[in-house]
């Protein structure tokens, strides 16, 4: 089906690739606060290289931009295609950046919440993505300054935006939040500053590799917190001890694990397919269980699909609430 068309799916489904839509909504509502990285990201798709055959130095010529972006300006990008106000959440550096970060962020009609730590510098990503063997898109290289100032995101920063977290509609963070203790104190201070004023929390469980990279305490710790929680379907069947789901018949298969992970009644938005984004179980205990396609295909971008998808769901899910 493509991006954007009408409903042949299930009733009721949560339609991000049939209504609103997966290029907007064409009658902009809600408010959200988007807590996240800002970063400055560097990405270059190599046209000609093969990762694993590189054995020595190599000078490759290829499209290549510098952008402003990180989890929290990346999802702000598609959420203003949507939401009535977004503003974005998130601590940067204080170098020669800081203005074409604060910048951008207005540009794409988001507000800037941005705390900047004086005496540091932004963080930057580096994204490669070499050539698959049958000359389609290949592996992802995807390189990270750890000690970001955005790790140091701390529950202070959060208290000083408290009241645009309460006024919002929806408050969007990311488990890469999870990943310094400074930053994790910081993401629980903004949940529960969201839960208590009666704003909705989604949660994207990302990396994808989390388990990998934390106790299982500290990845499952914000879950209870979240409304809906996003995660590919790999991730989450890790964390619960069962074999990677392939097709929808495994995906509802899940469905009782899900119930059991976490207190409440979250509603659960799991990514599956080839590729990790062709298909979405949406769940929620005693409302719905769907599976439903994403609109990912061939010749669809990737490169922030997942963001534009969120936005989709999100809204879909605010305006469902309001109607009830």
């Amino acid at each position: 089906m493509p991006p954007g068309g009408r409903p042949d799916g299930p009733r009721g489904a949560p339609a991000a690739a049939w209504e609103p839509g997966l290029d907007g909504a064409a009658r902009r509502r809600f408010s959200v606060v988007v807590l996240g990285d800002v970063r400055i990201e560097v990405r270059a798709t190599l046209p000609d290289v093969r990762f694993a055959e590189v054995s020595a130095d190599r000078l490759a010529y290829a499209p290549a931009r510098a952008v402003v972006g990180g989890t929290a300006v990346n999802m702000a990008r598609w959420a203003v295609r949507y939401f009535r106000r977004v503003a974005v959440l998130g601590r940067i550096g204080d170098d020669d950046f800081t203005p074409v970060v604060r910048r951008e962020v207005r540009r794409i009609g988001a507000r800037d919440l941005l705390r900047a730590e004086p005496g540091t510098a932004n963080g930057v990503t580096v994204m490669l993505r070499d050539l698959a063997p049958d000359g389609g898109r290949g592996a992802r290289l995807l390189v990270a300054e750890r000690d970001a100032p955005d790790r140091r995101l701390s529950p202070a920063d959060v208290r000083d935006a408290a009241r645009p977290i309460r006024r919002a509609d929806a408050l969007c963070c990311d488990g890469y939040a999870s990943l310094s203790p400074v930053s994790r104190a910081a993401l629980r201070t903004a949940m529960e500053t969201a839960r208590a004023a009666g704003t909705l929390v989604l949660f994207d469980l990302v990396p994808h590799d989390v388990d990998a990279r934390l106790p299982i305490q500290d990845v499952l710790a914000p879950l209870p917190l979240a409304d809906i929680v996003i995660s590919e379907a790999a991730t989450l069947a890790r964390l619960l001890g069962l074999p990677a789901p392939l097709t929808a018949d495994d995906m509802r298969a899940l469905v009782p694990a899900l119930d059991a992970l976490v207190p409440g009644r979250p509603l659960w938005l799991l990514r599956f397919g080839p590729s990790s984004l062709e298909g979405v179980l949406a769940h929620r205990r005693d409302d719905l269980t769907l599976v439903y396609p994403s609109g990912y295909r061939e010749g669809v971008e990737r490169v922030g699909f997942g963001d534009r998808l969120a936005s989709a769901e999100l809204y879909w899910w605010l305006a469902r609430q309001a109607t009830r």
